[in-house]
């Protein structure tokens, strides 16, 4: 019996698209505040899905994947499709699926091994995932809804995988982005990420100002009048 490995800080694999990295450096309340001012609602995943590394942030373009229970499936059939699902997954972005299942785990052992060697980000679930001690070991970040050592196998299939899919009140399109940290995570539509970034960015250049303002003995209304921001 093999023994799980030691926990380690979460991977952070370096993304060929520099705008993860600028949405890994804003965390979510910023970009939750902007968002709100830009007119945008229902871009805030539900709190119960959660990182398995809550001291780690994440972002990254979507892969997204719907599927549907298929109970009393052919266990080759589901396995086979499962693994060809990892084969599509491509680097730099995060594995985002709607199961819609609450029974059986998402996520695993050797599929995060396998995703975390092809460059891929990390998940996203809205779901269950197994072999946790393992995602831990190897750093994969992993946001989800619980735990259960139950698999997919004669269980699950997936439907369709670049649609858009539904969570919680979420629509995430293929290619959106999403940032996440201790305090939860967000969608961000690919067509307003520029302006987010650099909103957020400025956003929290003024921050630093009014922290400041603050350490040095301002009065926190005045702060806010001075800068405009709180």
């Amino acid at each position: 019996m093999s023994t799980p490995p030691q926990a380690q800080t979460a991977h952070q694999a370096q993304p060929a698209d520099p705008n993860s990295d600028r949405l890994r450096g804003c965390y979510t309340g910023v970009v939750h505040d902007v968002m709100r001012a830009m007119g945008q609602a229902n871009f805030t995943l539900p709190p119960e899905i959660r990182p398995i590394f809550p001291e780690a942030a994440i972002a990254g373009p979507a892969f997204t994947i719907d599927g549907q229970v298929r109970a009393g499936a052919d266990a080759h059939e589901t396995l086979l499709a499962w693994t060809g699902l990892l084969s599509q997954c491509p680097a730099g972005h995060l594995w985002a699926s709607q199961p819609n299942d609450r029974i059986v785990a998402h996520m695993g052992e050797l599929s995060a091994e396998t995703l975390k060697n092809k460059g891929v980000l990390g998940c996203v679930v809205d779901g269950f995932v197994r072999d946790t001690n393992f995602l831990l070991g190897i750093g994969f970040q992993t946001w989800c809804r619980g735990f259960t050592p139950r698999d997919v196998v004669g269980h699950w299939l997936p439907r369709a995988v670049g649609v858009d899919i539904r969570i919680g009140d979420v629509v995430i399109e293929p290619g959106d982005y999403l940032v996440g940290d201790r305090d939860g995570m967000i969608r961000v539509p690919r067509a307003l990420l520029a302006d987010v970034l650099d909103q957020s960015e400025a956003a929290m250049a003024t921050e630093s100002k009014v922290r400041q303002a603050i350490l040095e003995g301002v009065d926190p209304q005045q702060a806010y009048l001075r800068f405009g921001k709180f």
